[in-house]
């Protein structure tokens, strides 16, 4: 019914949307500003861009700086699975041998393409593969179901796909089942166990020092957010009758966090435009198209992810199974770690993520590293001028001394 509600409520919007955006494009003339013809045509553009959107949007990286000269890069379907697909950002005319990276995203409310500047800045030094998670609602009820466990098998095949060899980079939710395939991996002696594994601002351990996102969490017991929170797709999307957990509850549990910031946003945008401040205003309206991009979750996935990593902490108590199988991150041995934390994040704060240092135990010290980035919130652990400047470094070190290692 919830997931009916809001379906009706933006096929009844899309009509005045759609006017909108066609009476804006009408309105628009250059040299207007501070006109009433630019205040309409600015209004128009602001209210047809206040809509949610159920497609990913596109990466945009066409080309990478490599050693001072610009390489085109190309978008290739590496696998291609029913909930997501292993995307190569495939380097055109390099002579260096790069090393490969698999850089494994959230599936959260948004898309990978959040990790379009984490992608951009690998791409300098590294051969990129990409988690492209696929929006459950478009995923046949056929195609069964997709939880944890089967998230991490799948980050498995990923790995086997990309090859012997390779570097696993980890943001946020996934750390959990990065670190257990890996452990799955080694203690199986498998030739394509990750040389190096570097977890970025992940919840391996949330009994440490837990955020507001952690006490929502524990608050309630697991079937209060199974039956308030699940809906089913409705129809005609493909995946209709699938039980999901839809993107956008998600983003409008951030927004209503701070409500007042993104309504000044959008004030912004339309005075930027009726000023004819037209780049600015385009930077804030690029970040809403991505930040309006929602995904659904597959049901099983975010219950088994709240109810186990969030509530019982499997994986630090030693808890955590994989298709029956145990994890135990002490099995790794030869795979060097890297763990980064912003002093900042009130998402996964300081002391979750470098818990898996300790669980590790099987790694020698030497191949081990911890990071905390000062002055840097959630996203600044993986986007922004102190990403490229202070944390990139430290990756790229881990990743290329791994190598020679080997």
């Amino acid at each position: 019914m919830l997931y009916r509600a809001y379906q009706n409520h933006a096929d009844l919007l899309s009509p005045l949307r759609l006017t909108a955006q066609y009476l804006g494009r009408a309105l628009w003339q250059d040299g207007t500003e501070r006109t009433a013809l630019r205040r309409m045509a600015a209004r128009c553009e602001v209210i047809s861009r206040m809509r949610l959107t159920h497609t990913r949007p596109a990466y945009g990286i066409d080309t990478v700086t490599v050693d001072g000269t610009e390489v085109p890069v190309h978008e290739e379907a590496a696998l291609v699975s029913p909930f997501g697909t292993l995307l190569h950002f495939r380097k055109a005319h390099t002579e260096a041998v790069h090393p490969r990276v698999l850089l494994v995203a959230p599936l959260s409310g948004h898309f990978a393409t959040l990790l379009r500047e984490t992608v951009r800045t690998l791409l300098r030094d590294h051969d990129v593969y990409l988690t492209d998670w696929h929006n459950a609602r478009d995923v046949p009820l056929w195609q069964g179901r997709f939880g944890l466990d089967d998230y991490t098998l799948q980050l498995m095949r990923f790995v086997e796909a990309v090859g012997p060899g390779a570097h696993m980079v980890a943001v946020c939710q996934p750390c959990v089942a990065a670190l257990a395939a890996t452990a799955l991996m080694a203690e199986d002696d498998h030739p394509a166990t990750p040389r190096s594994l570097t977890l970025m601002a992940g919840p391996v351990d949330c009994r440490i020092n837990p955020t507001a996102v952690n006490k929502l969490a524990t608050d309630r017991p697991i079937d209060w957010f199974r039956r308030n929170l699940i809906s089913h797709v409705p129809w005609p999307h493909a995946g209709a009758m699938r039980r999901v957990y839809p993107g956008f509850l998600q983003l409008t549990a951030f927004m209503s966090m701070n409500p007042e910031r993104h309504k000044k946003q959008f004030e912004d945008m339309e005075r930027l435009l009726v000023e004819g401040d037209l780049d600015k205003a385009r930077t804030i309206a690029d970040f809403y198209d991505e930040y309006l991009a929602v995904n659904d979750l597959p049901a099983e996935f975010y219950l088994e992810t709240v109810e186990r990593v969030f509530q019982t902490y499997d994986l630090p108590r030693g808890a955590l199974t994989v298709a029956g199988r145990s994890v135990n991150p002490a099995a790794i041995r030869r795979t060097a770690l890297l763990t980064v934390e912003g002093e900042r994040d009130d998402i996964c704060a300081v002391g979750q993520t470098v818990a898996a240092q300790d669980l590790c135990s099987g790694i020698r010290p030497y191949l081990k590293t911890h990071h905390l980035q000062a002055g840097v919130g959630h996203y600044g652990v993986f986007s922004g001028s102190k990403w490229n400047a202070q944390i990139y470094p430290r990756v790229r070190e881990t990743i290329h001394a791994a190598d020679e290692l080997h």
